[in-house]
């Protein structure tokens, strides 16, 4: 959520770099100012009642033991508590209005976040050649169903388009990245989060999904009470909630996390070639990185979150690009965002495994996740969060990268411990 403060002062700041997105919010941005104007005109009004009231009140004794006669003043106070009453609902009204279009506003992209939509995306730079092939290349979806490492077809009978089944030797190296992912961030000083996959309404709020992006999950609604959760998209979603309502000190700040669990995507299976196989699901695993810093740690562990999610594309030897994207392709609540997108050889495209991003104090402000700095004053902590990483496009570019002449695949040297095995065959 942005600061009203922000709004009230520097309006066409505010509308600038919403158009920065692709959007034209102008109208929304008046509409808050009115309302504010209207909301802090009647909260004088209101408070200067309630001072006239608690004054009147403080008379009638003193009257009462004079013996005077009280019926006017009683008179007066009743119909003064009428009309606090009356004020106090249109108050609460144009509250919630406010707040209500408050939240329909997006995070303001950085200062040096280009405008546009992802035509405006820059590539920053690229790790590794692409891959050549002395041979006809398969591509990922042929290799896995040949080497027995993915069961699309008993996926799809069990949950429909969308949906695999890890067998054999790809369950054992979708299990060994987890692993490699998870050991790397804890040597690193991350700590392990293993959070719930369903989740309450204030955690999709806070992490800016909700009440814009409330129809991309999947809702879950207990038959027997009004209990409703829906299922988590990303680690992200849980770990930004973690510290909810609740004040951090000066020394606990940063805290850094990692979580694994699936992720449930509604909006997954436009089944277009390029979304074959595992490119694009409804559950996939990942990874996730958050950190909850100071505001001036914030651009440093952009940078560190960013270097990380690299080191494991670096290590598992893959070939991929990182890219700035542009204002209209950074999500709801990020301020900016980096992609690490791998090369999938058979679609001669990259395709994102990692998205760190900087949400700035967008997310606290909604969950209301401060710390107490060393001039013992309340700030807004800042939240961060990158994949890493995300596995259902790292197997097709390891399987489409290290492939062989003869069907098999090259197991990546770091994954070798885990698995066992040197080659898939």
């Amino acid at each position: 959520m942005l600061d009203i403060k922000l709004i009230r002062t520097n309006p066409d700041l505010v509308k600038a770099n919403i158009k920065k997105r692709e959007m034209d919010l102008d109208h929304v941005v008046d509409e808050i100012l009115d309302l504010d104007t209207k909301r802090r005109e009647l909260t004088g009004k209101v408070e200067a009642m309630k001072a006239e009231r608690n004054a009147d009140t403080k008379k009638i004794p003193q009257m009462k033991k004079a013996g005077e006669d009280t019926t006017e003043i009683m008179a007066k106070m009743k119909a003064l508590a009428d009309q606090i009453k009356e004020a106090d609902g249109e108050l609460g009204q144009l509250e919630e209005k406010q707040q209500e279009l408050m939240l329909s506003l997006p995070n303001m992209p950085d200062e040096n976040v280009v405008a546009g939509g992802k035509e405006q995306n820059v590539p920053l730079h690229y790790y590794g050649e692409q891959p050549k092939f002395d041979f006809e290349p398969k591509n990922h979806v042929d290799l896995c169903e040949g080497l027995g490492m993915i069961d699309y077809q008993r996926g799809a009978k069990l949950g429909g388009n969308g949906a695999w089944i890890y067998r054999g030797a790809g369950a054992r190296m979708e299990w060994a990245l987890l692993n490699f992912f998870i050991n790397e961030h804890l040597k690193d000083g991350y700590e392990l989060v293993l959070p719930p996959h369903m989740l309450n309404y204030e955690c999709g709020y806070v992490a800016g999904q909700f009440p814009k992006f409330s129809d991309e999950v999947y809702w879950i609604q207990n038959p027997t009470s009004a209990d409703k959760k829906f299922l988590l998209p990303t680690a992200e979603t849980a770990l930004v909630n973690l510290h909810r309502d609740e004040i951090l000190t000066d020394e606990e700040l940063p805290r850094k996390y990692i979580a694994y669990t699936p992720c449930y995507r509604r909006e997954a299976g436009s089944y277009r070639s390029e979304e074959r196989g595992m490119i694009r699901g409804h559950q996939f695993n990942k990874v996730e990185m958050v950190q909850y810093t100071r505001p001036d740690q914030s651009d440093a562990a952009f940078d560190e979150l960013v270097m990380k999610a690299e080191r494991l594309v670096q290590e598992l030897g893959l070939h991929y690009r990182l890219s700035k994207l542009a204002a209209g392709d950074c999500s709801f609540s990020m301020a900016r965002t980096y992609d690490i997108e791998v090369w999938i050889p058979s679609m001669g495209i990259y395709k994102e495994v990692s998205s760190a991003s900087n949400a700035r104090d967008y997310q606290a402000r909604r969950g209301n996740v401060k710390f107490r700095g060393e001039d013992k004053k309340l700030q807004f902590v800042h939240t961060l969060n990158a994949s890493g990483l995300a596995t259902s496009r790292v197997m097709p570019a390891i399987v489409e990268q290290y492939q062989n002449a003869d069907g098999s695949v090259t197991v990546p040297e770091v994954l070798r411990p885990y698995m066992g095995i040197d080659v898939i065959r």
